[in-house]
């Protein structure tokens, strides 16, 4: 089977995203586990854009993945737009459900770290109920000099597909730095997807989802965290989709 890796990668507005579907994504993890050989999946959306336009250094943490998956719609919408269009959309949250079903199918070791020690510890006894075999979890909250340690916990504990549910960009650093010390055949960055699967938050409507609002839904649930945020993100992103349309359209207009 070839590498999912060796599907077609683009770049919108400067950010690099495969152009592979859910089905795809999947079977990029089987390989990884059933090969033994680490990889990284990351995603992007519009915040991640916005990042990686103000720091380079960010959007190199990005290209250095073995897969990355695009996890917003307004993303989506963008590269279709800008004449690069996706697949479709490989939300980080329906990723990581997904595989949790293919790791209690198939009997595979899950490591789930990240988030608050609470809602990690809650998670995962959820999903041993549910029949998940659970190699081990550990909050997100430790300082640089642990890092070792905890990296090796991970790499003792013989888990198949590791979940890293921190915020960008402490989780592309972190998986950066470790992932390959870590010895783990799939490395997935989720976000804030232990919140919601654990039952602290939840999950936008479907309808919500299709027409690019997840992101308001979030803002309702959370809106002194998330106004500025997404005020500004959002604004930004909207600038620059227009900027690269008209762009596009003058070279198209010279050629």
């Amino acid at each position: 089977m070839a590498l999912v890796s060796e599907q077609r990668r683009v770049r919108v507005l400067g950010v690099p995203v495969d152009a592979v579907d859910m089905r795809g994504t999947l079977d990029w993890v089987e390989q990884r586990v059933r090969t033994r050989v680490p990889g990284v999946h990351l995603c992007v959306n519009a915040a991640n854009v916005i990042r990686a336009t103000d720091d380079p250094s960010y959007r190199e943490l990005l290209e250095k993945s073995d897969l990355i998956g695009s996890d917003g719609q307004p993303f989506v919408w963008a590269a279709k737009l800008l004449g690069e269009p996706l697949p479709g959309r490989v939300a980080g949250i329906d990723l990581m459900e997904r595989v949790l079903e293919k790791a209690r199918d198939n009997g595979w070791g899950v490591y789930l770290l990240g988030g608050k020690n609470e809602v990690v510890g809650r998670l995962a006894t959820k999903l041993t109920a549910d029949g998940v075999k659970i190699a081990g979890y550990r909050n997100g909250y430790f300082s640089p000099e642990d890092e070792a340690e905890v990296i090796e916990h991970v790499r003792s504990s013989g888990a198949d597909v590791l979940f890293v549910g921190m915020p960008t960009p402490m989780k592309e650093q972190f998986i950066a730095r470790w992932a390959n010390k870590a010895e783990v055949p799939a490395c997935i960055g989720v976000g804030g997807s232990f919140d919601v699967l654990a039952g602290d938050l939840r999950r936008a409507p479907a309808t919500m989802q299709r027409l690019g609002l997840e992101w308001l839904f979030r803002l309702l649930q959370e809106p002194r965290r998330l106004f500025v945020r997404y005020a500004v993100t959002n604004t930004r992103f909207c600038v620059l989709v227009a900027r690269a349309m008209l762009q596009r359209r003058r070279e198209s207009g010279r050629s």
